[in-house]
C-alpha cells in the first residue's frame, strides 16, 4: 500500500451516525471528529499504539471489559451489569442497583420495543431517545417500532415473550455480506403481535392498562454507504494485528469494511490508535 500521512490519533469510541441517505458516519479520537463518508474508495490505515485507557476513568488497562471499561468499572457501573444485556432482569426494585440515580436516568423512561431487518427479521428494544441510532448501530436495512413502555424492564420482558417465536440477534456476517432481503414488517408485526397477544395481556394486568403501548409508524428505511460488500467476511482485530490497513470500501454497523477485512470499531473502543489516508 503507499505510503499514508498520518492524520489523527486519540482513543477510539463507537461512531457517532446520522441517518441520511446513507448514513452518515463520523469516527470520534479523543475530542476529534473524523468524516469517513468522504475516504470511501480510498486506502486508510489504523495503527494501534498499544495504549488502552478506560472510557470512564481514563486508567491505563491491559485489557478492555465491555467494549471499553477497566476491570473496577466494569465490575462497579451501573452501565456494565447484566441486565443492559438482558433488560427482563432488572433487580432496581430489590435494591441492588448499582446505582440508582443512574438507574433512573436510564431505565425508567419511554422505551421502545421494535421489529428490525438486519440479517433476517429480529425482535429488539431501545430508549425512545436512541432511535434511529440503535438500529443503525446493528446494520439494519429496515426497522419499525411497534410497541412503547415505560421503562426498561417491561421491554425486556416483551423482548422476552417476542424472542421465543424470531430471534433477538444479528447474525453479523450475514449483515456485512450485503445479501439480506427486505421484508414486510408490519405484516411481521401483526403476526407477533397476535401470536403474544396473550402473554402481553397478562402483563398488562399486571402493570396497567397503559402499561404496554400499542404504536402505528412507518417503516424506517436505511441505506448505508457502502461501494463493495465482501463475498467472505474477515476480520482484523487489533489485540493480534496492531495496523489495520485497506481501501475503505463503506461502514455498515459499527464495522468498517476494507478490501483487507472488517473491524468493528464499537468493540475496541478505548483503544489509543493513528489514523492515517
Amino acid at each position: 500500500m503507499a505510503d499514508l500521512e498520518p492524520r489523527i490519533s486519540g482513543h477510539l469510541r463507537k461512531m457517532i451516525t446520522h441517518l441520511g441517505e446513507p448514513v452518515e458516519y463520523r469516527l470520534p479520537l479523543d475530542d476529534e471528529l473524523v468524516e469517513l463518508n468522504p475516504l470511501i474508495g480510498q486506502p486508510i490505515r489504523l495503527t494501534f499504539s498499544g495504549d488502552i485507557h478506560c472510557l470512564h476513568c481514563g486508567r491505563k488497562t491491559r485489557k478492555s471489559f465491555n467494549q471499553g471499561f477497566c476491570y473496577p468499572c466494569f465490575t462497579r457501573l451501573p452501565q456494565c451489569d447484566s441486565c443492559i444485556v438482558k433488560p427482563e432482569k432488572c433487580h432496581y426494585h430489590e435494591g441492588t442497583c448499582r446505582d440508582p440515580a443512574w438507574g433512573e436516568r436510564h431505565c425508567f423512561q419511554p422505551h421502545v420495543v421494535y421489529l428490525a431487518n438486519s440479517s433476517g427479521l429480529k425482535v429488539g428494544i431501545t430508549r425512545g431517545e436512541q432511535v434511529p441510532t440503535r438500529w443503525i448501530d446493528q446494520g439494519a436495512i429496515q426497522a419499525l417500532p411497534i410497541l412503547e413502555v415505560d421503562n426498561r424492564l417491561h421491554s425486556g420482558l416483551i423482548e422476552q415473550i417476542i424472542a421465543s417465536h424470531v430471534s433477538d440477534k444479528t447474525n453479523w456476517r450475514t449483515m456485512l455480506k450485503g445479501q439480506v432481503e427486505p421484508l414486510d414488517l408490519k405484516a411481521e408485526r401483526d403476526r407477533l403481535l397476535d401470536l403474544c397477544a396473550l402473554q402481553l395481556d397478562d402483563l398488562r394486568q399486571s402493570y396497567g392498562a397503559d402499561a404496554i403501548r400499542a404504536l402505528d409508524r412507518d417503516v424506517v428505511s436505511i441505506e448505508y454507504p457502502v461501494e463493495q460488500y465482501p463475498a467472505k467476511v474477515g476480520t482484523h482485530n487489533f489485540d493480534k494485528q496492531p495496523v489495520v490497513e485497506g481501501v475503505l470500501q463503506g461502514v455498515k454497523g459499527q464495522y468498517l469494511i476494507l478490501d483487507t477485512g472488517v473491524i468493528n470499531i464499537r468493540k475496541f473502543a478505548a483503544y489509543n490508535v493513528e489514523l492515517s489516508y
